[in-house]
């Protein structure tokens, strides 16, 4: 019986070691609005887990319960095997959040809004200069914020959520707005972190950053999860590659033709062998050509909508 127990004791143990966020049929109403109606997932520690879902589908409402702003109305959420309503400060120690709003002090410079922060948290100079380095932001820490791009605004965001070493990162659209070469760069921020074992947990617009950076995803439709699971598995579930046929106008296929159709070949057929035949008697010119299954086709199937 002893073994029994041990052995039990051990599963436990390794469940908490792994799953280091925990959302167990969680309810939040607004009025007459039920903004989560129930919801349930768990992150494992070391990933980075994207939430996604349309506006107004209970993203925010979940990151704000997640990070102790507000209270949920039912349901249990464990984050480092504690509870964040119980014991928030416990759990404001071990997170860092950075929401989309930039809200720094812009006549400070940035080394002193990080110096601010620090004395915060606890945190020496130090420690400080390690983090503004980490984030590649070292040279311009004498430079007022007001003053500094938005990308290198949300790089000292980063850095300021970074100062007390937590355990989870949450990020909220972190790369919005930002130019692409920008927020690639971001991004590799968040990778290094994810090989540091931090955990990250994404809500973001961007279905390509979602594909490139999550090793699971969670999509959240009207205050419900539709669906979980790695990027590969969600765009498989949509089955294989699509083909489409591109028929062009006049008599000469190429690059500066007039595209007169484009017609999406049925998932249960490799192409459409009489519409093909019948463009070849009439001499049009066309061009089959296939698009691999993304993230935003699964997204678009499961919601309905697309994200802007």
């Amino acid at each position: 019986m002893e073994v029994g127990n041990q052995n039990l004791n051990k599963r436990v143990s390794f469940f908490y070691i792994m799953c280091i966020i925990k959302v167990e049929n969680l309810e939040k109403k607004y009025k007459e609005r039920n903004a989560l109606k129930g919801i349930s997932f768990e992150v494992n520690r070391g990933e980075i887990f994207g939430f996604l879902g349309p506006n107004g589908a209970g993203k925010t409402t979940t990151i704000k319960i997640l990070t102790t702003q507000i209270k949920p109305d039912k349901g249990q959420v464990l984050i480092l095997d504690k509870d964040p309503v119980k014991e928030p400060d416990y759990i404001k120690e071990r997170i860092g959040v950075v929401f989309e709003d930039q809200n720094l002090y812009k006549r400070l410079t940035v080394e002193q809004n990080l110096m601010l922060f620090a004395r915060l948290y606890g945190q020496k100079k130090e420690r400080v200069a390690e983090i503004m380095d980490f984030v590649r932001i070292t040279d311009r820490r004498r430079d007022e914020v007001e003053k500094l791009s938005r990308g290198l605004k949300q790089r000292v965001m980063i850095a300021r959520s970074l100062l007390p070493d937590p355990e989870i990162i949450f990020l909220d659209e972190p790369t919005v707005g930002l130019d692409p070469h920008i927020a690639r760069d971001i991004r590799s921020i968040f990778l290094e972190l994810k090989k540091k074992g931090k955990t990250v947990f994404l809500t973001t617009h961007y279905m390509e950053e979602a594909d490139e950076m999550c090793d699971r995803v969670a999509i959240i439709n009207q205050g419900e999860i539709v669906r979980i699971g790695t990027p590969e598995s969600l765009k498989d579930s949509l089955g294989k590659p699509r083909l489409f046929i591109t028929v062009y106008k006049g008599k000469e296929e190429g690059m500066n033709k007039e595209i007169a159709e484009v017609r999406e070949c049925p998932p249960e057929e490799a192409v459409n062998l009489d519409f093909i035949r019948e463009l070849n008697e009439k001499s049009i010119p066309y061009k089959i050509h296939s698009r691999n299954i993304s993230l935003e086709d699964v997204f678009i199937a499961l919601t309905g909508e697309k994200l802007e």
